[in-house]
């Protein structure tokens, strides 16, 4: 009886059982498969594995359950232990959700491209973040990897799953995730893409299909960059999919064909399949629907694509769903005039970047400043074309000509040791009005193209194309 005096009537169903999970690891796995209809023109019928559904949103909560339950098995995790786990988010996350079942703290160590997003979303699961820079070899010491190593040693009681390197990871794929594909498509894939990062997904579920069936093919999508592709695994912008080195989940066997995606046909492709689809879907999921178009472009009705979604764009709305942060990296372009335009007035020469090596003397920098009749030079690592995290700073030549008039022996300093700040940048499909806008308090911009550095404009340069 309520506080009103209302009666509460009892009812019983015998022989009814709920359909009620335990605990949200019973929700992991069973993903859905669904049929695209409008994003492509192709014959053959792309199927998507939507690993959204999954509790964490990802793929990523099929190993992050399997490396815990073993670790728990073998003793390497004990209770009350701290998790830690360098990740691009979706594989902390479903590690969090784990360690919220089993009670156990987490520390996540992430790079500076990861999105505030996903920043957030560890943080909502009670776990300690670390961000650490992108632009770092993984034996650096401030790389992810390295950190994440650190900790472990300065932690009591500390566990690393360390995914890059655990058999586990791909043998949760080849359990779990190859045996639904098989059966929701009754044996009838034919290709099977997806993106690599530890190469669990892929190692597992082509391990897996091919034990079924040998003639399927297994396609990788790779960004441009990683060592997947032949890269040297220099930086790029879409998270989650492609390394710099090869992780030993990795099985170099089981991809039949790799496909390089750019940045800008992996933010591109996933606007499109959400816009026509009605699925937002990640950077990542376009690297791989970008693959899975090119490939069922060369296929016909008999043949079946499955393509792997990873994860949801929900993690992305403040970049590859945010014009302004996609304009601003050059893939998106505004009404006429823009800075494009501006780079076309120029003479073709006065175009290509112009720029220093950390290890560069401040006596090459000036030296190359004067020959190019330029004022403001960035420093940056490697060769181009340059991926935007590889510039570290610039040199402005009036700051040198106070510097060296103190003091004429900083001309045989290295570069990095005398730069100042980054040269702010701009999108080459921004408008004038905004360059002109910048450019009142800064004396020259360094322009975004596709993601990467293409070229400088200078007041100058806005005047010269202004008079014209």
């Amino acid at each position: 009886m309520t506080s009103d005096g209302t009666k509460i009537l009892k009812t019983s169903r015998t022989g009814a059982q709920l359909k009620i999970a335990n605990s949200m690891l019973e929700l992991i796995g069973n993903t859905p498969m669904v049929k695209l209809n409008n994003i492509s023109e192709s014959a053959c019928p792309i199927i998507v594995k939507n690993e959204t559904t999954n509790p964490g949103g990802s793929s990523k909560d099929r190993p992050a359950l399997a490396m815990i339950k073993a670790a728990e098995e073998s003793g390497e995790l004990k209770p009350g232990g701290t998790i830690i786990e360098p990740t691009s988010g979706n594989t902390g996350v479903g590690l969090a959700i784990v360690a919220a079942q089993r009670g156990y703290k987490c520390k996540f160590v992430v790079t500076d491209k990861v999105g505030k997003e996903k920043v957030d979303l560890l943080k909502a699961y009670g776990a300690e973040v670390i961000v650490c820079p992108v632009a770092v070899k993984p034996e650096d010491p401030t790389s992810y990897y390295s950190v994440a190593e650190r900790l472990v040693e300065e932690t009591p009681n500390a566990y690393r799953p360390n995914q890059y390197h655990n058999p586990v990871n791909p043998q949760a794929h080849f359990e779990t995730t190859g045996p639904e594909i098989w059966e929701q498509t009754e044996g009838k894939v034919t290709h099977f893409v997806t993106g690599a990062g530890t190469g669990g997904t892929l190692s597992g579920v082509g391990k897996y299909l091919k034990s079924q069936n040998p003639d399927i093919q297994i396609v990788a999508a790779d960004p441009e960059g990683s060592v997947f592709s032949g890269g040297s695994g220099r930086p790029y912008l879409v998270e989650g999919v492609g390394e710099d080195f090869w992780p030993t989940t990795y099985d170099q066997n089981i991809a039949d064909i790799v496909i390089p995606i750019s940045d800008e046909q992996s933010f591109i492709t996933a606007r499109m399949v959400t816009e026509q689809e009605g699925m937002l879907i990640g950077g990542s999921g376009g690297t791989a629907m970008a693959a899975a178009i090119q490939i069922a472009g060369q296929l016909t009705a008999e043949d079946m694509v499955v393509v792997l979604i990873p994860d949801s764009g929900r993690g992305y709305l403040s970049t590859v769903f945010n014009d302004d942060w996609m304009a601003g990296y050059g893939f998106l372009e505004a009404a006429s005039p823009t800075v494009g335009d501006v780079l076309k007035a120029k003479d073709r020469l006065e175009n290509q970047l112009v720029y220093v090596q950390p290890a560069d003397t401040l006596r090459m920098a000036i030296k190359l400043m004067h020959e190019h009749e330029i004022s403001q030079v960035p420093v940056a690592k490697g060769p181009m074309p340059l991926a935007n995290a590889e510039v570290i700073g610039s040199l402005d030549e009036l700051k040198i000509m106070e510097a060296v008039f103190k003091d004429s022996s900083l001309l045989d300093k290295a570069s990095e040791e005398l730069m100042g700040e980054r040269i702010p940048t701009i999108g080459i499909g921004q408008s004038v009005s905004m360059a002109i806008s910048h450019l009142e308090t800064n004396p020259a911009l360094l322009v975004l193209d596709g993601g990467r550095p293409r070229s400088i404009i200078a007041r100058s340069d806005l005047l010269s194309f202004l008079s014209k």
